[in-house]
């Protein structure tokens, strides 16, 4: 099949960049490897029109969106890539950047300055707020894109990359950072995560520090950063969570 066909097709919602399988999600490489082919056959030109003065490849423009997409791409700066796609009842605050392959769910908000990187997957309901980060991976093919689940808040400035799993109705509290290189500690459960594992369905995660356990570390009082499970979601969090209808 063409990469313009599967392009087409993301657009549509019909294909997706990834998959779940089980309790994980799996890369649907020929998809990544069309989008990589789209790339190397697109050649670099200026744009005309609104977007006069930009310069991108020729096959990879800017999607126009229409009052009966349902998307609500609010004007300042914004952009969705070709495709992507994005589901009726969408808020899109400028600016805002969603990249190609990714998948953004019905009645999602990406907040001003938010990134939804290529291929990545973002379910129903979804609160991403001011300056996330949802990193994109294209390359190695085979690896599994960031995937925010259903129902999940995403705290401001919040940076979540390398094929990180948020499972439903979990809180990622503002400034967290999730990496494949940085474990994740249970004070719930009290136990740690493994670097990269999944974020349980229903935890609230916020911003901790754990303390070098080298001796010259030690003697120097160093830590680092590292994300903690603190509580998981009760009744009053879910309260404090719910989304305004009125704003869309």
């Amino acid at each position: 099949m063409s990469w313009k066909k599967i392009l087409d097709q993301l657009e549509e919602g019909s294909v997706r960049a990834a998959y779940p399988d089980g309790e994980s999600w799996v890369a649907n490489v020929k998809v990544k490897e069309a989008i990589l082919d789209a790339f190397k056959a697109g050649e670099n030109v200026g744009y005309g029109g609104i977007y006069e003065g930009f310069v991108d490849k020729d096959n990879l423009p800017p999607r126009l969106m229409l009052p009966e997409d349902g998307v609500r791409l609010v004007p300042g700066g914004s952009a969705i890539r070709r495709g992507a796609f994005v589901a009726k009842g969408v808020i899109l605050m400028p600016p805002a950047y969603v990249n190609i392959g990714a998948y953004v769910d019905e009645g999602t908000m990406v907040d001003s300055h938010a990134l939804v990187g290529s291929c990545a997957q973002i379910g129903k309901n979804v609160h991403l707020s001011a300056g996330v980060q949802i990193g994109g991976v294209l390359e190695p093919v085979g690896l599994s894109p960031v995937v925010i689940e259903d129902d999940c808040f995403i705290g401001a400035g919040s940076v979540i990359v390398e094929g990180i799993l948020v499972k439903k109705g979990a809180v990622i509290a503002p400034g967290v950072t999730l990496s494949k290189s940085v474990p994740v500690y249970d004070c719930v459960q009290e136990k740690m995560l493994g670097k990269g594992a999944p974020i349980p369905e229903r935890s609230v995660v916020v911003p901790g520090t754990r303390p070098i356990s080298s001796d010259w570390g030690k003697s120097q009082g160093l830590s680092v950063s590292c994300p903690i499970i603190i509580k998981y979601r009760d009744e009053g969090s879910d309260a404090s969570l719910e989304l305004e209808e009125a704003l869309r």
